[in-house]
């Protein structure tokens, strides 16, 4: 396959995947390397090293590779010969990441290849993280080249976060943590600041002036499905809101940067995050609403509940599976516009979208029978069917009078450009080969967020407030419509 030519190239480098025979090394890290390598954007130095505590052996690891490139990459997309050269590249070492066992393979694995840019990718359990970094330290991975990826949860509340923050700090310093959020790498999440900060037409338009309200989506038509475990644990409220739709927040919010340099947007975000409103227990049953689905049906039939899916033994849980909230950013741009927030499991549709509800004109010039004028939405969409559309007001074409009509403006990235979009992951690995921070969070923001959170958690437990209700396959709680319909709105969920 030819190589695209606005494609940047890569440094050579060796990357290093502990958990490398888990559901994320499988579904999303091998399959974006491959698309990578496909493209021609891996030079031919760039080895991958998978490491679980199972002895895969380095056929055992290629097996594994093979059947997640099959079963996650486009047969169309499957060339014999690129798969064969991207399988070239992978080696095994089998190391317990909760003992010194294996260490001492693992380093003289590594070190045939110390002139290369060193990434570490953690792809496990939370809570190996500080044990893989402090025995990296130990056993001399850690060098001043290396860089750590560390994937979500970091933390359960704003302690937590900090303890492993440390933990990871006392080995790596924060220039070479890569904390990784997947929506940050989505096209459509990067093109938001492309629209505010490359078009004359949107940034002056941007703030309490002239947009009446913001909503940000994050809908998932499944159920906990094998997750179950650690999802009880969590719940919509740490899994969903405290790292993905914050930090989509945070970019729709944040005033413009000096320039992309990775502190200058960060340092940008951190101030929207520090200037949410906080909510406490006086205010969290206004402003939240928690849920959680029952049995119901999805386009595929009928479905069980989410007690049904933990089984007997957690029948009595509490945690919830939907969040909605009002939230408001005590700033001058933002003043008195509220962000409505909800993200939620078994709900009617997959979709994540932020949109942007303007402010109506402020009088009609239209005659009643021309119809009514309604607000224009800018709708970013992340998932499916990636793209962009702004809702405007036209004269709907004929004779007979004027007419208005409510249309979108329509960009879906696969048709105006009429390329494969990346995924995420594709983006993120290389941008940690390349050294750029940009789209990975610091440990500020992350503690900033938890430092938001949790009296949220706190209030809920305070005032015993459990999870309403909801049929799977519907729109989370009827509480949930409450909430935006008492300030006169409404969700838009046909708005893409």
């Amino acid at each position: 396959m030819q190589s695209d030519s606005r494609l940047i190239p890569v440094d050579p480098f060796v990357l290093t995947v502990f958990g490398a025979t888990g559901d994320l090394a499988r579904r999303k890290i091998l399959p974006a390397l491959y698309h990578r390598d496909l493209d021609g954007q891996l030079p031919d130095q760039a080895t991958i090293i998978g490491v679980s505590r199972r002895d895969l052996g380095d056929d055992g690891f290629a097996a594994l590779a093979r059947e997640a490139i099959g079963e996650h990459i486009r047969p169309a997309e499957q060339f014999p010969a690129a798969i064969e050269r991207f399988i070239g590249r992978l080696r095994f070492c089998p190391v317990d990441a909760s003992s010194d066992e294996g260490w001492p393979e693992l380093a003289a694995a590594v070190k045939p290849y110390a002139d290369r840019v060193q990434v570490l990718y953690l792809a496990t359990a939370p809570d190996l993280f500080a044990p893989i970094c402090e025995r990296l330290g130990r056993f001399g991975l850690a060098n001043h080249v290396a860089r750590v990826v560390i994937e979500k949860p970091i933390g359960k509340d704003l302690q937590s976060a900090r303890r492993l923050n440390d933990a990871i700090g006392q080995v790596f310093s924060e220039d070479r943590v890569y904390r990784i959020d997947h929506y940050l790498g989505k096209e459509t999440v990067q093109n938001v600041m492309a629209l505010r900060f490359a078009n004359a037409l949107f940034e002056p338009l941007w703030n309490a002036g002239h947009i009446d309200h913001v909503q940000i989506t994050v809908a998932e038509s499944l159920g906990v499905e094998d997750r179950a475990g650690y999802y009880d644990t969590a719940g919509a409220l740490r899994d969903m809101v405290q790292n993905h739709i914050l930090q989509l927040l945070c970019l729709v919010a944040m005033e413009p940067p000096r320039s992309l340099d990775a502190d200058a947007v960060r340092d940008e975000k951190l101030k929207v995050l520090r200037s949410l409103k906080p909510i406490d227990k006086d205010l969290v049953g206004a402003l939240t609403v928690r849920g959680q689905y029952r049995a119901g049906a999805s386009p595929k039939g009928a479905v069980p509940g989410y007690l049904d899916e933990l089984g007997e033994a957690r029948g009595a849980s509490s945690t919830e599976t939907f969040v909605a909230f009002k939230a408001e950013i005590g700033n001058w741009r933002w003043a008195g516009v509220p962000f409505y927030l909800r993200t939620g499991k078994r709900l009617p549709t997959r979709v994540s979208e932020i949109v942007v509800s303007f402010r109506p004109v402020p009088h009609s010039i239209f005659a009643g029978q021309a119809g009514p004028v309604e607000a224009n939405h800018l709708v970013v969409r992340l998932q499916p069917d990636e793209g962009v559309k702004l809702w405007l007001m036209i004269k709907d074409p004929g004779p007979g009078g004027l007419r208005l009509k409510h249309v979108p403006l329509d960009m879906t990235f696969a048709e105006a450009f009429g390329v494969r979009n990346p995924d995420a992951y594709e983006r993120l690995l290389l941008d940690v080969v390349r050294g750029n921070q940009t789209l990975f969070m610091r440990r500020d923001e992350v503690e900033a967020a938890w430092a938001w959170i949790d009296p949220i958690l706190q209030a809920w437990k305070d005032n015993n407030m459990a999870p309403r209700p909801y049929t799977a396959g519907t729109w989370g709680p009827a509480a949930s419509i409450a909430l935006i319909e008492r300030d006169g709105r409404t969700w838009l969920e046909d708005a893409a």
